[in-house]
């Protein structure tokens, strides 16, 4: 009987209600939909890189480390010998070393030279493998594998040629050594959807003429040349670690760490990005925190429209009461229909929350490479419908208790 009265209510009320109604589904959408992209970015971050034991490089920071190596952000302190990397690869605990040499650019997009062996070691989504969509790897000096986001961005095709900049925002080119676009990746959702892959010989090919960060005044070598020079490199960036036995992980990092030719540092990629989270874990925070209050004011407005409801009310409120209606009753007739409401508007929040997924979800893989998947509403969902039902009716209680305390005279009453 009081559920029939509550709804009859809301329907007479049904603008206002109604505009109520979508504030609150809004904001629990934004709510939830925050904590969707939060946990989405964190997995995403988390699946960049699968199946890698650890990342080595110059001593540094093992987040500093883990940005430049895996996500192509900021810049190496320093590089590795190529003996180093010899060493470590040679390590009777090291099962596979794939190195990897960052510096040059593309029109804003990485350069990463590397071996063949890259393509079949590196994993990303719980051991997902790299594949091909076009072309095929390097096989000539100057060939060059590009990320699907590079191919898109700049339409790019198979046997294009390329020019590789020198350093990350350099106007001086290598156009004297052009390569060639041997292959396209498919799309992983990772940062070598925009990277430029070459080889290790080819950034030693480029750089035949360059000392010092500058290049040699005099003519270029000629490309024929180049071809005939031993074009092993000097020194690397990182490099990409797995080992034959789990247990022997930690010793291995030890062994790396107190590497006595030169600093260098390994690091575990899965403790990296834990640190990585601490790290911005308070701007997580703040954001959860926006999008409480964001539902908070909602709730807060439904108050204010059941406020501003109750001079119109004070005849029907009045009418209860002479019909015997008790105060008590009226006061359970309004928190009864705030908690309508705020239930209505949060099932409706996670349902418009779906819809915006179901349509979004590829636009956002595409374009920032997050896999935000689509599943049944969660546990975690049907608590928040909860709390916000509860909260609406905890809201309720200033109107109710106002109208609790008013007479049936007052009511009655015909105000000028």
């Amino acid at each position: 009987m009081m559920l029939r009265l509550a709804l009859a209510s809301l329907a007479a009320r049904a603008l206002t209600v109604g505009m109520t109604i979508f504030a609150i589904a809004v904001s629990v959408a934004l709510f939830l939909g925050v904590e969707k992209v939060r946990s989405g970015v964190k997995s995403s971050f988390a699946n960049t890189i699968s199946g890698t034991d650890l990342i080595v490089g110059a001593r540094s920071g093992s987040v500093e480390l883990l940005l430049y190596s895996v996500f192509r952000i900021g810049s190496a302190t320093n590089n590795i010998t190529w003996k180093s990397f010899q060493e470590v690869a040679a390590h009777p605990d090291v099962e596979w070393a794939v190195p990897i040499s960052l510096g040059d650019s593309h029109r804003q997009f990485r350069v990463m030279g590397t071996t063949k062996e890259f393509f079949e070691r590196y994993k990303y989504r719980r051991g997902q493998s790299l594949a091909l969509d076009q072309g095929n790897a390097m096989e000539d000096l100057y060939d060059a594998v590009i990320g699907a986001e590079v191919a898109e961005a700049l339409g790019y095709r198979l046997g294009d040629p390329i020019v590789v900049a020198h350093g990350l925002s350099s106007f001086v080119d290598h156009g004297d050594q052009p390569f060639r676009i041997a292959g396209v990746l498919a799309r992983s959702g990772t940062p070598v959807d925009r990277t430029v892959i070459v080889s290790l010989e080819a950034i030693e090919a480029i750089h035949v003429d360059w000392q010092s960060g500058a290049q040699r005044p005099g003519d270029p070598t000629p490309v024929e040349v180049v071809r005939e020079m031993d074009l092993q490199p000097q020194g690397v960036t990182a490099a990409l670690i797995g080992v034959e036995n789990r247990l022997r992980l930690f010793a291995l990092q030890r062994a790396i760490n107190a590497y006595p030719s030169e600093p260098l540092m390994a690091i575990l990629p899965g403790v990296a990005l834990q640190e990585l989270w601490g790290i911005v874990g308070v701007a997580e925070a703040a954001l959860l925190a926006v999008s409480v209050m964001v539902v908070v004011t909602a709730l807060i407005g439904m108050m204010a429209v059941m406020f501003a409801s109750l001079a119109e009310r004070r005849r029907e409120m009045a009418i209860y009461r002479a019909m015997g209606a008790r105060p008590r009753v009226i006061f359970g007739l309004l928190m009864l229909e705030a908690a309508v409401m705020a239930g209505i508007g949060a099932l409706l929040g996670v349902a418009l929350l779906h819809v915006l997924m179901a349509v979004g979800q590829p636009f956002v893989d595409q374009a920032l490479g997050l896999n935000l998947p689509i599943m049944a509403p969660s546990g975690r969902e049907a608590l928040v419908v909860v709390a916000v039902v509860g909260a609406g009716a905890i809201v309720s209680l200033v109107p109710a208790f106002k109208v609790y305390r008013q007479s049936l005279v007052d009511g009655m009453q015909v105000q000028s």
